[in-house]
């Protein structure tokens, strides 16, 4: 049963890289934050800031060392005292991606223009889990202590055909420990950048939805407190007194997959009816086996199914990673830009 459950939750991968609401009305908010409807601000680039630290191999370690975690801050040029956060995670199938994409830059530029603090992050990825062929257990327990918890290397020993599937399944935690940490850093450092903590929206696409999702869903201390600071004494530099929420989370042609793996894992259904909004843009053509647009209808009755608004764009006869695509005339940006001033009731000027 884990190894078909396992299979199932990974098979392609690696090759990858209509709104419903039992609610009927948004939120009300008490402070507003003012955006721009079209690009009125120059954008400032603030890149590579060290968010945290990690612990990490290459090819040649047997002991795991600590290796910084980095993003890039686009931040409108404007005085604003509470603009919103947009916290953007990078796809690749867990085993490569860039802050840097064009895709990312474009969308961080549209937004940060607007008014939004906009956040892409790097986190760790298969390169940063070295050469370990994972023939035992004892083996891959030592290479792998303080990097992932040992009941989470477990699961993926039991289920792994290969050592590239086995990377991937530590990739998928190791990823979402550190978009976990780079939340906790916007909160820390949110009167630095003018944010308004109320109106934090977190989106990605394809394994960079797949992580966003789990960040919005996910409880604070889950994916943080199943490693001791004894074994990986970097999580004392990711902020751990911040407090993080999530407002609104952005969903591009990702999964229900980690939540699943989660819960196999640990035995625990993650949803529940105080999670976060959800947009979602997927093409209906998607044919990578871990995210067709199955994978969107799926999500879109979960969260339906817990009370949560949420909004189904589907992207017709678009495959998978459509950045290009359009619906009702809108690209992806201005799609999910009315579905946050709509839902977070942000002032528009």
């Amino acid at each position: 049963m884990k190894k078909i459950a396992f299979m199932m939750v990974f098979a392609g991968l690696l090759a990858a890289c209509s709104g419903n609401s039992s609610q009927d009305e948004p939120a009300t908010n008490n402070d507003i934050t003012t955006v721009k409807k079209d690009a009125s601000y120059a954008v400032l680039l603030e890149s590579d800031v060290r968010y945290g630290d990690g612990l990490s191999h290459d090819d040649n370690s047997t002991i795991p060392f600590s290796t910084p975690l980095h993003l890039d801050i686009y931040a409108p040029d404007n005085g604003a005292l509470n603009r919103p956060v947009y916290l953007f995670i990078h796809g690749g199938g867990f085993t490569g991606g860039s802050k840097t994409a064009e895709h990312i830059v474009e969308m961080a530029t549209y937004f940060a223009a607007r008014g939004w603090v906009f956040v892409s992050i790097n986190y760790r990825t298969t390169q940063n889990l070295g050469a370990l062929s994972a023939d035992n257990l004892d083996e891959a327990l030592t290479f792998y202590q303080g990097i992932a918890p040992e009941e989470w290397i477990n699961f993926a020993l039991d289920g792994a055909e290969t050592e590239s599937d086995f990377k991937q399944a530590i990739a998928l935690y190791t990823a979402q420990r550190d978009a976990k940490a780079a939340l906790r850093w916007i909160m820390a450092n949110a009167e630095r950048y003018s944010i308004d903590t109320n109106y934090v929206t977190v989106g990605g696409g394809s394994a960079g939805a797949i992580t966003a999702l789990a960040l919005g869903v996910t409880d604070e201390d889950d994916f943080r407190d199943e490693i001791s600071l004894v074994d990986d004494p970097t999580l004392a530099t990711t902020n751990l007194n911040a407090t993080t929420r999530v407002k609104s989370l952005v969903h591009f042609w990702g999964s229900n997959v980690k939540l699943e793996l989660f819960e196999a894992v640990y035995g625990e259904y993650p949803y529940d009816s105080t999670d976060p909004e959800l947009f979602m843009a997927h093409g209906t053509d998607d044919i990578n086996p871990s995210t067709p647009f199955s994978e969107a209808t799926e999500l879109e009755a979960i969260f339906n199914a817990n009370g949560i608004y949420n909004a189904l764009i589907p992207l017709e006869g678009a495959g998978h990673g459509a950045w290009g695509a359009t619906a009702n005339g809108k690209t992806l940006a201005e799609l999910s830009f009315d579905f946050l001033i709509e839902r977070q009731q942000l002032n528009v000027e």
